[in-house]
Order: C-alpha cells, then structure tokens, then sequence
C-alpha cells in the first residue's frame, strides 16, 4: 500500500509521535504524566509571579498529582493505560510547572526514581529556557546516553512583544541560546507553540512555525491557546477583550504550519486537552476527533504534507 507521506504507514500526512515510537522501540508506547511538585521562575519571583497568563498553576492536570511519590504516580498512570494496551512501555512525562528547575541532586533523584520504576523506557521533561544550568545540562547530556530522554521547551512564539503580553518571561534569544546548548550535547529536544495567543495574526503563526523550522527540532508540539477559569487569560476574554480562534482558523493554521516544517521532525501533538470543568472557551476543542480529522481533511484537500514548503 502506497501511503501519502514518507514518515507514515497509515493515512497521516505528517510525522506522528506514534509512529516514531513504534520505530523506536518496536511497539506501542505512552506517556505517562507526573507532577513532581515543582515550581516555575515565573511563579517564585525569579523572573516574575502570576505565571503565564493562560497559565493556571502548570499544566499538570492530568497527572495524579505530587501528594504522591514518583513511582506511585507512574503505577497509577501505568494502571490507566494498560486497561486498553496490556503491558505497554512508558515514557515518564514530567509535565507540571519548569521540572529542570531545583538543584541538580534533586533533579537526579526524581529522574533516577522514574527510570528505576518497571516499564518505563525513557523520561520527558517539560521545561523552560531559562531554567537549564550548565550542570543541569551536563547531568541531562549524560542521561540521553542512557536512556530516550526527551527535554521539552516551551517557546509558544518567537514573537517578544507577544511574550511580553502573555508574560512569558524571557526573550526569543534565551530560547535559542538554550536550545542550542542541549542540541550541542545531543539531546532531543520537543518545541512547544500554541496558536490564538492575544494580538498575534496567523502571519505572525507561520513565522514562528518557519523560524523553528529553521532550527530542524527532533519535535514539535502545536496546541490551540485554551482559556481556563481564573487566569488572567479568562478575565480578558470574559471582559470582551480576547477572541479565541475558530475551528476552522485553527485547522487552517496548523496545516499550512506543518508545511513549514521539517518533515523528520515529530510532530508530537496537533491540538491538546483541556480539562473540561476548567475550560472556558474554545469548548469546541473538546471535540478532539473532530479537530483531528479536520486537519487530515484539509491536507489531503490541498493534497499536501509536512514538509511541502520546508527548504
């Protein structure tokens, strides 16, 4: 069977996590998510308190939350996903809040604790630019050695006027400065975007999408910007100041975003998940396979693939 892409043996016109996993290790593998009881630069007064302003308190959400240790949170996640995939690997996801920032030690006893737990094959941390010392650097090189470790950056935009404005923290160019030193030591890096954030236009989108295109990342999450109850974010759209993109404007943009990028970049995620009693708008982002299909349709209709416009 002829398929549309290269890096795809289904229907799917761009590069799928499932599909890299499965080539990775043979099989299918999962994410399994941890709040480690972490906290943000952003938050603490380092570089600002509040967080983002769509931020409500990390996004840890779907984790079981640190009231239990690591390898309990693990074991209720692995217990959750082998309902439906028996026995399957785990990737321990180290999602709530900037999880590189603490003192080495304590970064290494967490990480060390997930790996030990049986069944899972690698970790992946969420984390900042600004919060990536040489020595945390040093430890991670190391790690990805030894494991599939994954460090995921969130740059949202490489807009600083749109960083200002959602409180982000630091520039574009601390971004690249920290991108470029884990590239330098060999460590996959997954580049988190969001799409709708307040004042940027879908030009303002596809620049970002092309710029970190340029940088060739081993992955990149796309995600639609949710309003969640009580961040500042909810305040602005109940007061008639911020409009959330269209399913039809979303879809629109990440298609003609996955053109620009590399087609051997994973692509690890195309919308995310808003967790539903605390989701204000856009609530049609609930309907994810709606969202999902949505954007396979459009890339077949202008029959085109991740990578089409990438040079």
């Amino acid at each position: 069977m002829e398929h549309p892409f290269l890096y795809a043996d289904d229907n799917k016109r761009y590069h799928t996590l499932a599909y890299h996993l499965k080539r990775r290790f043979g099989r299918r593998v999962f994410k399994a998510s941890i709040d480690a009881g972490f906290t943000c630069p952003n938050l603490d007064g380092t570089r600002g308190t509040g967080g983002c302003t769509y931020c409500q308190g990390g996004s840890g959400a779907f984790a079981p939350g640190p009231a239990f240790s690591i390898t309990r949170q693990i074991q209720i996640e692995q217990a959750r996903i082998h309902l439906k995939w028996k026995d399957a690997p785990v990737i321990a996801y180290f999602q709530a809040h900037t999880n590189t920032y603490a003192p080495l030690p304590i970064l290494q006893k967490k990480y060390e604790e997930a790996l030990a737990v049986e069944g899972v094959c690698g970790l992946s941390l969420a984390t900042r630019a600004d919060a990536l010392s040489p020595e945390t650097i040093d430890y991670l090189a190391e790690l990805s050695q030894r494991t599939y470790l994954t460090v995921e950056l969130g740059l949202q935009t490489i807009h600083d006027e749109t960083a200002v404005r959602i409180h982000r923290g630091h520039s574009y160019t601390e971004f690249n400065q920290a991108y470029q030193a884990l590239k330098r030591r060999g460590i996959r890096v997954c580049v988190h975007l969001i799409d709708g954030l307040p004042g940027e236009t879908f030009p303002m989108m596809l620049e970002t999408a092309r710029a970190v295109g340029q940088l060739r990342p081993d992955a990149v999450k796309l995600h639609l910007l949710h309003i969640l109850r009580g961040t500042p974010l909810a305040e602005a759209y109940t007061a008639g100041r911020f409009t959330p993109m269209t399913r039809e404007a979303y879809i629109h943009t990440v298609c003609t975003q996955l053109e620009w990028l590399p087609p051997e970049t994973v692509i690890e995620r195309v919308t995310g998940d808003g967790q539903r009693e605390m989701l204000l708008a856009p609530l049609w982002s609930l309907d994810k396979i709606a969202v999902l299909g949505g954007i396979d349709r459009e890339l077949a209709r202008r029959n085109t693939v991740q990578g089409a416009r990438f040079s």
